[in-house]
């Protein structure tokens, strides 16, 4: 059963996801059959996959910091960040994230609902806001990103 999300952000959310792929048409029957949809990385967006363990701690750790929306997939564990889509290397060397190449397909529920155990951690919410490559990689990082107010506790 779908978990439905009850507020208009997610609507807009939605519009700019669909506003991403080249048919959304088929995006829209797809959802509305309650199935996944196929959505090409390239031109809007890029994404990188993580652990879903490493992306929880690495959403903690950017805090306030405005990041854009995460997928999660709970039952495989798994997290897709939507990036930048003219990210070069900042990633390359960053343990725990692989950057799929432009023109790779996420599978994607509606921002609307969860399906098939996918869901957004952080929804898209209209604007194309997307994760700054650098932040997302100190916060990956042997360290980790932390907050100011962290460093000083």
């Amino acid at each position: 059963m779908a978990t439905h999300i009850p507020f208009a952000p997610a609507r807009e959310g939605q519009g700019w996801l669909l506003s991403c792929v080249p048919n959304p048409t088929e995006v829209q029957r797809a959802w509305d059959a309650q199935q996944l949809a196929a959505i090409p990385t390239g031109p809007h967006w890029r994404v990188a996959e993580a652990a879903l363990a490493r992306s929880l701690e690495a959403i903690r750790r950017l805090g306030s910091n405005p990041h854009g929306p995460v997928l999660a997939d709970i039952p495989h564990g798994l997290t897709w960040w939507l990036l930048p889509p003219g990210l070069a290397d900042e990633l390359d060397d960053v343990a725990g994230l692989t950057v799929r190449p432009a023109d790779w397909a996420l599978e994607c529920p509606p921002v609307t609902h969860s399906l098939g155990g996918r869901w957004w951690l952080a929804l898209p919410d209209g604007t194309g806001q997307l994760t700054d490559p650098t932040l997302l990689a100190d916060a990956f990082g042997p360290g980790g990103y932390r907050p100011e107010a962290e460093t000083r506790a």
